[in-house]
């Protein structure tokens, strides 16, 4: 059975096993080789495993999302289960690390297995793990479930109630459904084992597994006649694993795990231009108001810090200059952290304005309309440039408001708009978890036009021809009960080819002081077309922000030409969004989906200071789970991969995948380009602060 088994176990008695690098097990979670452990990855760990050995071939994405809380979700290719003889199966973990190892105590964590899904791989358990020396742990737990299946006995919860003595054995054909009351239910069992890093790129291990494997042998899927597992785990390069294990007395099996952390970047001290340094001026010039007076000095001055500001990746917009004062415009394309734009653009400033002009006003532009005013003053760049706390000094010193009426009096390039943009390129596509082909991809051409008419107004369009691929070859069709807002993939992928995947007129603007709007028509996305609108209040200095947003829409004709469907729908949303801190938001929205369905979504994230994000979220609409049909309701996870992590220098591109272990048609909302919430959010005085570290980058 291919196991993903993560780094080896280092550090003494003493150390905390928080602090440890990892291995897990093959259903790629913290362990050994079957059995789950009480370590924990590194924060903030993404880990991609891929194991198979008879009876099973599991994949399974999984991410420590604090020090002590990691989750995972797994699909998995279960021989034995299932009307066709192989059951692939979605599934959701949690775990959680109550106690920290010290010097005499164990690590303890709890964990649920398969929590949200079929419950094929339902279990629960608690354990203790303990570094006896500097290359040996080991680990004994206590599960129920799956991990109480081998050589169990009466759960000791009985005696606080008789309902943790029984536990259904069914699993839920159509998954999806958080089935707690199985929970640390039904007979319990003991299981343990050893790790020993017998190099520093190799570990071993040997355990005693509780899960007997029922339903599989049952089938004949696989025949297990000990319950003790051996596995070795191989770093061949720093990220990536191979690993090897002889299981249930009978099989081998084969694996691999890559794993890499958000915090951490790929390429070590980064390959990025180093900024402008600032020019300190002499005291005796600081009052020297010559210049105001040569001919042309302040068109000279907008060209010389517009040329700067080119080869820095930057885009004057607009500027307007005092005897004291200088307020601009910056559009920033290059920089996922707006405070390092901020940075290098002031830089920039001390070495072309006048030595009297002691006041720097920047305002961040995304999409045409004014973000934020950061206000910095010349002389605390002069003396904090150099200074050990000079980001967090900086950051008090600056002052960050509302940039609504910022536009006043300033003087526009007049070779700006309108301004015509294109690009034609490859582009690749992937489809996950259809039972026929799990796995599904192709690779074609695309091409790309806008043409911005004003500051907000912009005319774009995308059009794709496929080259090779088997996406559109799938024949499963929709088992779907209601309305099919979703479900028809399939035969969009079929018939599209070429397709226009969206064609828009958008407009952004700034209706007052802390709100924000946004107008899309055309054909917004793949499968609808309409109007879209977008009305946000955020203010600069708040954490909450609301959002409303109403759309009419109608469904594309399967070509993705310029035909429509009869299906049209009003859909719209109430949304509250909340900076929760250290990196984590929230985002609630109540309203009315594609399907006339009524209900709520909530996703929960983790940004990163890089342009990092991982996320995941849920819908629950007023559609029964019954007829929602398999998964019950909406769930995926989300992910932005910065590419900047990877070349380590600024490029400002980002790649955002959804994985969702289904696409149905309950809780599903329109794709539109350009919503507010992520345009403005990171302009602002929250996520500034926690971006302050790149100011002086």
């Amino acid at each position: 059975m291919l196991r993903i088994l993560v780094l080896t176990i280092s550090g003494f008695a003493a150390h905390s096993l928080s602090a440890q690098n990892v291995s897990t097990t093959t259903f790629g979670t913290p362990g050994l080789v079957d059995m789950p452990s009480a370590q924990s990855a590194p924060d903030a760990e993404l880990s991609t495993s891929l194991s198979y050995a008879k009876g099973a071939t599991r994949t399974t994405l999984s991410f420590q999302i604090t020090p002590r809380l990691s989750g995972s979700f797994r699909y998995s290719g279960i021989e034995g289960i299932g009307s066709k003889g192989t059951l692939w199966d979605r599934s959701f973990d949690l775990r959680y690390r109550l106690v920290d190892e010290g010097k005499y105590r164990p690590a303890i964590a709890i964990g649920l297995q398969d929590f949200i899904g079929t419950g094929v791989y339902s279990g629960e358990y608690l354990v203790a793990s303990k570094t006896l020396a500097s290359t040996i742990t080991v680990t004994g737990g206590i599960g129920w479930g799956r991990y109480g299946s081998h050589n169990g006995f009466a759960n000791p919860l009985g005696g606080l109630s008789s309902g943790f003595n029984t536990r259904t054995t069914d699993f839920t054909r159509t998954g999806g459904i958080i089935e707690s009351a199985k929970w640390f239910r039904g007979d319990a069992a003991f299981f343990g084992g050893i790790a020993w890093q017998a190099t520093p790129k190799l570990t071993l291990k040997a355990e005693y597994s509780s899960d007997a494997y029922v339903q599989e042998v049952n089938s004949g899927a696989l025949t297990r006649r000990s319950p003790y597992n051996f596995g070795l785990d191989y770093q061949i390069v720093k990220g990536i694993h191979l690993n090897a294990s002889y299981l249930y007395g009978t099989e081998f099996g084969l694996g691999f795990t890559v794993k890499l952390n958000p915090k951490e970047p790929a390429v070590i001290g980064g390959a990025g231009k180093a900024p402008q340094p600032v020019r300190v001026r002499l005291p005796d010039n600081i009052n020297n108001l010559g210049w105001t007076t040569i001919p042309n000095a302040q068109k000279n001055l907008r060209k010389a810090t517009q040329d700067l500001l080119a080869k820095e990746g930057l885009a004057l917009e607009a500027m307007s200059i005092s005897s004291s004062t200088v307020t601009l415009r910056l559009r920033n394309e290059r920089y996922l952290a707006s405070a390092e734009a901020i940075g290098r653009t002031a830089r920039i400033l001390t070495r072309v304005m006048p030595d009297s002009v002691e006041t720097f006003k920047i305002i961040p532009i995304a999409r045409g309309i004014p973000l934020s005013e950061i206000t910095l003053k010349r002389s605390d760049l002069e003396v904090l440039e150099h200074d050990g706390n000079g980001a967090a000094l900086s950051y008090a010193a600056a002052k960050i408001t509302d940039a609504a009426n910022s536009s006043k009096e300033l003087i526009f390039r007049e070779d700006l708009y309108p301004k015509f943009t294109w690009g034609i390129g490859p582009y690749i596509r992937s489809s996950y978890f259809d039972p026929d082909s799990p796995i599904r991809a192709e690779v074609g051409v695309k091409a790309s036009a806008s043409y911005t008419i004003t500051p907000g107004l912009v005319l774009s369009g995308e059009i794709s021809k496929r080259a090779v691929g088997n996406i559109h070859t799938a024949t499963r069709r929709s088992d779907s009960t209601i309305r099919r807002v979703r479900s028809d993939g399939a035969l969009y992928n079929q018939a599209g080819d070429p397709a226009i995947n969206d064609l828009t007129l958008s407009y952004h603007f700034r209706p007052g002081k802390n709100l924000y709007g946004r107008v899309t028509v055309g054909y917004l996305e793949t499968m609808y077309g309409g109007v879209s609108t977008e009305l946000l209040w955020k203010p600069v200095d708040s954490r909450l922000a609301i959002g409303l947003e109403a759309n009419l829409l109608r469904q594309r004709d399967f070509n993705q030409l310029f035909g429509f469907q009869d299906y049209q729908v009003a859909t719209g949303h109430l949304t509250a969004y909340w900076d929760m801190g250290k990196g984590f938001h929230s985002q609630l929205s109540v309203g009315r989906y594609l399907g006339g369905d009524l209900g709520g979504t909530l996703k929960l994230e983790r940004t990163f200071k890089n342009g990092w994000r991982v996320g995941a979220y849920a819908t629950i609409t007023d559609i029964p789970f019954s007829d929602f049909g398999e998964g019950s309701f909406d769930k995926g996870l989300l992910f932005t991969v910065p590419l900047d992590h990877f070349v380590g220098s600024p490029t400002g591109r980002t790649f955002d995948s959804i994985i969702q272990p289904l696409s149905r048609d309950g809780g599903a909302r329109v794709n539109v380009d350009g919503r507010l919430y992520g345009t403005v959010q990171n302009h602002h005085d929250k996520a500034l602060k926690d971006s302050w570290g790149r100011f002086w980058r």
